[in-house]
């Protein structure tokens, strides 16, 4: 069966390059976020961060503070700060990509679709444009499939992923997270909901925010029905 048939984990990165700017928008089930980075072609200028849907009450904070991390940085600079738990990591991924696609001439599109577990094993894949660029199985975090990269954690892949060819190296970043992403399908909510427990991995989950987060917002399920993620939102240019 193919892997859009399947129940499970739907995300789409869309990358949008203009004049002295560029959007990168993310959504899947539990996010749906877009930033605006303003720049010369060397230096942030400017940028808008947009919490389309967020988790936690306590998540549309983390607006300032990614335009406090980077506006004035350089682009080539961006993916070599060390402060991304501090931040929304997902607002942070967004402002890499859009540093790493700030000069190019045409949108760039990928999707990533995780399956639900089939006796404990998910079918991943991440697709560029529509193209398939990268997949595996996982199970019990664990890589079965391909054969290269059998036997590694999911949470340990950085090693592989720096061994594989440069224009793989972005895509397999994207799938892994997302993969990961995929596990929160699998969780009760009830089980998720308590910020207090979480470790400090992210804006929302730093000590002066964990005991005060609550749990809200919209979670989608992209792999029912015709809607896919971003198809309510378009580019901004």
């Amino acid at each position: 069966m193919l892997l859009d048939e399947l129940p499970g984990f739907r995300r789409r990165f869309r990358i949008t390059p203009g004049a002295g700017k560029i959007q990168c928008e993310v959504e899947d089930d539990f996010h749906c976020m877009s930033v605006v980075v303003h720049h010369d072609g060397t230096i942030v200028r400017g940028m808008e961060a947009d919490m389309r849907r967020a988790p936690w009450t306590t998540c549309p904070g983390a607006e300032a503070k990614v335009r406090q991390t980077f506006v004035g940085e350089a682009l080539a600079d961006f993916g070599r700060r060390s402060d991304k738990r501090s931040n929304c990591t997902h607002l942070y991924d967004l402002a890499l990509l859009a540093a790493a696609h700030a000069n190019d001439d045409q949108p760039l599109v990928y999707d990533i679709l995780v399956s639900d577990p089939l006796a404990n094993e998910r079918r991943a894949e991440v697709r560029r444009n529509g193209d398939c660029v990268l997949w595996w199985v996982e199970k019990g975090f664990v890589l079965q499939e391909p054969a290269g990269a059998a036997g590694l954690r999911l949470d340990k892949l950085k090693p592989w992923i720096a061994s594989l060819a440069a224009e793989l190296q972005e895509p397999a970043k994207l799938l892994q997270w997302g993969n990961m992403l995929a596990n929160g399908r699998t969780i009760p909510l009830e089980n998720q909901s308590d910020a207090s427990k979480m470790p400090p991995s992210c804006y929302t989950f730093q000590p002066e925010r964990k005991q005060v987060a609550k749990r809200v917002g919209e979670i989608k399920d992209f792999s029912e029905g015709s809607e896919q993620p971003l198809d309510k939102f378009e580019p901004a240019w």
